[in-house]
């Protein structure tokens, strides 16, 4: 059964829970979940030509689902995207995009202060083929054009990063990367299309981590790139295909039934993110509180314009310390103080998450690449979730009002 073609325009609320493959015979209202590994084919000259990718049609499980078909639809209909390929994680995306883009003696430019996996695959695990790195200030237009090269393939920066909330101009990096011949990805894990989408500032490639707010229920895992249609179907299908990094369809379904309250979440959690940040800047025990909604935060002014007026729902606090080892201790005292709120490494829960970067997410980096991205020892990572505000700010405070 053929849904009827949605008008242009809609907006991302509406697409969130409009858009998709199109329904079976049945009519089903939500979308189906196909648990199938294969596909019967209509007859062996039919089945060549799908392998061959000459008909449409779908083959075995690994090469593409109806369910997950339905997902990429519809993150790249909420990102403004021609198309979209779904993975088993948002690492596993990043690795795809890598793998289709870069050879060796290519050359890649990242923020410096990126989520810590994101800095080792890049930095260290690529470097064995290879594929060489740079890694700039996230703010640094200017470190960004100068690290730029002949060999230079790819841009690519997370906005706001992981765990320091450093906001990028996704605009003057997408001018950079076009005027060397190169592309621009950004991770929109933090921001989501419910408050940025990075393909209207002109990113080229558009990652997403699944895992984090599309769920937003911290229950499956699943990453996705949303790309041109040529990207999508001359680099990274090719390596999904043979390297098997498969969205299974269960997470799928998962993703997709989470992303219809995506826009109402973000923006809940958005205003209880900004209400805790400046809270927490007035406590005495906190040295420092990094969250783009609040006015001091150097690039306050070009998150609000990039992200629809919204902060997001991570933000991270520095405890005030006299040397790393007090920092550090002071952290955790924070941390193993808390029985409201879940010492978890995770974020995008509708359950509030508190994690310490630099012994987690950062905790494989050297302190070379620690302190280049400015993860301290007395760093605590906050994803703002959906419990009262009242009772967040207790639990918090009941380690920080012990602190010795």
């Amino acid at each position: 059964m053929t849904q009827k073609q949605l008008p242009p325009g809609l907006h991302p609320d509406t697409l969130a829970v409009r858009s998709g493959a199109d329904r079976s015979q049945y009519g089903e209202n939500s979308e189906a979940l196909y648990l199938t590994s294969g596909y019967v084919q209509p007859d062996a000259a039919s089945s060549a030509r799908r392998f061959a990718g000459e008909e449409e049609g779908y083959t075995y499980g690994r090469y593409g689902n109806p369910t997950v078909t339905s997902f990429e639809e519809r993150l790249a209909g909420m990102e403004g995207a021609e198309a979209a390929i779904s993975s088993a994680s948002g690492m596993s995306a990043i690795l795809m995009m890598c793998m289709g883009l870069l050879q060796s003696g290519d050359h890649v430019v990242c923020s410096q202060s990126m989520f810590g996996s994101t800095i080792k695959l890049i930095g260290s695990d690529l470097a064995k083929f290879g594929v060489q790195s740079t890694f700039v200030s996230q703010t640094d237009v200017d470190a960004w054009k100068a690290a730029v090269r002949p060999n230079t393939k790819l841009l690519f920066a997370e906005t706001p990063t992981n765990p320091l909330t450093e906001v990028c101009d996704i605009a003057a990096l997408a001018d950079i990367a076009h005027g060397a011949g190169a592309l621009l990805a950004v991770d929109n894990c933090f921001a989501t299309p419910a408050l940025q989408r990075p393909m209207l500032l002109g990113a080229d490639i558009v990652m997403h981590s699944g895992t984090k707010f599309l769920d937003g229920q911290g229950r499956v895992m699943a990453g996705a790139l949303c790309a041109s249609q040529q990207l999508v179907t001359e680099k990274f299908l090719p390596i999904l295909k043979s390297g098997g990094m498969t969205l299974a369809p269960f997470n799928a379904w998962v993703v997709l039934k989470g992303m219809e309250t995506l826009g109402i979440r973000m923006r809940a959690q958005s205003t209880s993110a900004l209400a805790l940040a400046q809270w927490l800047q007035e406590q005495p025990q906190v040295e420092r509180v990094y969250y783009p909604g609040l006015e001091s935060h150097p690039q306050h002014r070009l998150a609000m314009a990039q992200q629809g007026g919204q902060g997001g729902a991570v933000l991270s606090v520095a405890m005030k310390a006299d040397s790393p080892e007090q920092a550090r201790a002071r952290a955790f005292h924070v941390l193993d103080s808390m029985q409201v709120l879940s010492l978890c490494t995770n974020l995008g829960d509708t359950k509030t998450l508190a994690a310490h970067p630099a012994s987690t997410s950062h905790g494989r980096l050297t302190e070379v690449q620690r302190q280049a991205a400015g993860v301290t020892q007395g760093l605590i990572r906050l994803s703002v979730g959906l419990e009262h505000l009242d009772d967040i700010k207790t639990d918090l405070l009941r380690g920080l009002s012990s602190l010795h």
